[in-house]
């Protein structure tokens, strides 16, 4: 399992819309993003700064993630929620959200690190 924490700035003027969307995510969005193997996904939101963290558990990170950005249902609901983003001026290669660096995880009792 490959855990990945992301971060971009909400745009204040479209505040209610993103959290409108966010409100009732489309089911064809939602099927993608189990298709690519993502699960436990949580967007949180503190003042502007939106907080992403998600669990992919899967075999090939890339080829799934391809997949789900050639998804048709996908790219029309990011036709909505992308104008809404404000992307950090240091987020690399990313198509849109910042991608942080996990420095630390508490693991298990008994130190199984597998989980």
């Amino acid at each position: 399992m490959k855990r990945l924490a992301q971060t971009i700035r909400l745009r204040p003027e479209h505040r209610q819309e993103y959290l409108d969307l966010h409100s009732a995510v489309w089911p064809g969005v939602e099927a993608a993003l189990h298709r690519a193997q993502i699960r436990n996904f949580g967007i949180f939101l503190g003042g502007d700064v939106l907080f992403a963290y998600l669990e992919y558990h899967g075999d090939d990170f890339e080829a799934d993630m391809a997949a789900l950005e050639a998804d048709p249902e996908t790219q029309q609901w990011w036709k909505l929620t992308d104008p809404c983003q404000e992307p950090w001026p240091d987020r690399g290669d990313s198509r849109q959200w910042t991608e942080l660096s996990e420095i630390w995880h508490l693991h298990p009792p008994g130190g199984d690190t597998t989980v």
